[in-house]
């Protein structure tokens, strides 16, 4: 079963995009070959719900991470594999050297270049065998062994010969040419996509070295559990790290805080953290453990949407619908509310806030983390049930400025500091000149 994230959350969690340069994607996006940036898309594209699958990616993204290799190819270079090898060559031995000969003779003639475009591909592609060839031999995973067999291949005996050649004649170029783009045209491909392969576990792997990256722990969606010493938002430098526990018995976070008190990055981290995880790749958390979800649903930047004409609150009603019945199915679900109803009046806040934690709560099989500014839904919660976590994050007041040191503390915060804001920024001095 495919894991369930929709077009809102992915947008609210700047999880792809890449031409968004501060998105998770693009955060990723080192890659160097054209399939290789495919094969990224995709992976992002389709989070996996298996357990095994899930640590058998992140186990070869460690080894890469590991042995640090260097990618041998660069995008220029490599596109002229891909060009050639794209094409068809003749059926024959014969046939490709017939017409290996015509292309040279109709080059010297008539300046017709198709000669020099092919010589140009074939050269290209050795050289990249060859180099794949001496990369592999520095490997031992098992994601390689398939390219490693076929480069043993007697067939490409050659191989070393004609990478140390001076120059090819138009028998041998002929002759190769065949084998490679017929002969063994399917091997080429296999070869191809382990390239491709390599360029996204050595980028990616990379990243997460440079960033101090871990890997998560996927376990049976039986054990409802998600667990981290450190969780931190992959996209900040100098981001403060938390503690964050979630199962059955306490699988709520009713998380408060000021504005500017990083309740939106902490929740943001989360659900990056945990798509991440389903995908196998480095996560911006210590210890991580996970069960495995069917998806995962956030709403932190709901907008309006005139053409339907949906008011911004009523788009949020829709919005806590739709997560609704994904919940009621039956679903795992990870569920991120940021300042649950903010486009209405404080009175149907505070109930609607209250209603919604309270139901969706009594689901233990999903977790949830629900953000407010209206304190109070809190003191009612916690009176009655004993499955919601209470936390905020503080503000710390030197004189009239507010300071924020993004720690997660377990309580209700009662931080009220919108006017010292306002004020702070002369506002209404401003306004009274």
């Amino acid at each position: 079963m495919s894991f369930i994230a929709d077009k809102q959350t992915l947008d609210d969690l700047s999880l792809l995009g890449k031409f968004k340069p501060h998105s998770i994607y693009s955060l990723f996006n080192k890659v160097h070959t054209a399939g290789g940036e495919r094969l990224l898309d995709e992976m992002f594209h389709q989070p996996m719900t298996d357990p095994l699958a899930i640590n058998q990616r992140s186990s070869t993204f460690r080894y890469f991470q590991d042995q640090e290799p260097t990618f041998p190819f660069r995008h220029e270079q490599f596109r002229f594999v891909e060009n050639y090898l794209g094409t068809g060559a003749a059926g024959n031995v014969i046939s490709a050297t017939t017409g290996m000969l015509r292309k040279k003779i109709m080059g010297s003639l008539l300046n017709d270049d198709q000669y020099n475009i092919l010589q140009t591909g074939l050269t290209a592609t050795i050289e990249a065998l060859y180099t794949l060839k001496g990369l592999l031999n520095t490997l031992n995973t098992p994601l390689v062994n398939v390219a490693k067999n076929i480069l043993a291949d007697k067939r490409l005996s050659w191989l070393d010969e004609a990478f140390k050649a001076p120059q090819l004649s138009v028998l041998q170029a002929a002759k190769y040419d065949h084998l490679l783009r017929h002969a063994m045209r399917d091997e080429m491909e296999t070869l191809l996509d382990t390239i491709y392969q390599l360029d996204v576990y050595i980028a990616v792997s990379t990243i997460a070295r440079e960033k101090d990256f871990s890997y998560a722990h996927a376990l049976p969606a039986e054990e409802n559990i998600f667990s981290t010493t450190a969780l931190r938002h992959p996209g900040l430098d100098k981001a403060v790290a938390n503690p964050l526990s979630l199962h059955s018995k306490e699988n709520v976070i009713f998380l408060t805080g000021a504005n500017m008190a990083g309740k939106s990055t902490l929740m943001k981290a989360f659900g990056i953290s945990v798509y991440l995880a389903h995908m196998g790749f480095p996560v911006a958390a210590i210890d991580m453990r996970f069960s495995v979800r069917d998806g995962l649903y956030s709403s932190i930047n709901v907008p309006d949407n005139l053409n339907m004409g949906y008011s911004h609150f009523y788009a949020e009603v829709l919005r806590v619908k739709k997560v609704a019945e994904e919940v009621s199915s039956g679903k795992n679900m990870i569920v991120i509310f940021d300042e649950l109803f903010k486009g209405t009046n404080v009175k149907d806040a505070y109930d609607a806030t209250l209603s919604v934690t309270a139901a969706f709560s009594k689901y233990r099989n999903c977790f949830f983390i629900i953000s407010t500014h209206i304190i109070e839904v809190g003191d009612v919660l916690k009176q009655t049930y004993d499955n919601i976590q209470f936390s905020y994050l503080p503000t710390i007041m030197e004189g009239n400025v507010p300071r924020y040191p993004y720690t997660l503390t377990e309580g209700i915060t009662s931080d009220r500091q919108g006017m010292i804001i306002i004020e702070n920024e002369k506002i209404i001095d401003l306004l009274e000149r």
